[in-house]
């Protein structure tokens, strides 16, 4: 028996390394905890009053308990790595080392603002199998 994912991950469903992340978590994770919308669907975005606007800041993380909880860029990665098996170990040790975290924080900015330069983007947008709309 499955349980509901209980996290949505709102990505750049045209940007090649957003999608790369977002099958690699398909993997590893078979939609248990995590399900996918791309930045791309307005009409899902606007049921939860997400702009334009707000998706230029990076991805987002939306607890589906409690959808008023959200991460966004950097906090969304790590919140996303946290709740990953053994993740916390890891992003605690991150997140305690002085300096390591603002630094972390520039890194995700530099590729967020850069993110088709460096990596490419899609001619067409990704849709994961753990979709919103989908129901998984």
């Amino acid at each position: 028996m499955t349980a509901d994912p209980k996290y949505n991950v709102i990505y750049d469903g045209n940007c090649n390394l957003c999608v790369t992340l977002v099958q690699l978590l398909e993997n590893l994770d078979q939609g248990k905890l995590f399900i996918y919308t791309p930045m791309q669907d307005s009409q899902t975005l606007t049921q939860w009053g997400i702009t334009p606007q707000d998706c230029e800041m990076g991805m987002i993380l939306i607890d589906a308990n409690t959808p008023t909880r959200r991460w966004q860029g950097s906090n969304a990665a790590e919140e996303i790595g946290r709740l990953m098996p053994m993740g916390s170990i890891f992003v605690d040790a991150y997140r305690a080392l002085p300096g390591v975290k603002w630094a972390g924080d520039k890194f995700y900015e530099q590729i967020r603002d850069n993110r088709y330069t460096i990596f490419g983007k899609r001619d067409s947008t990704y849709k994961s199998q753990f979709c919103t709309e989908c129901g998984n």
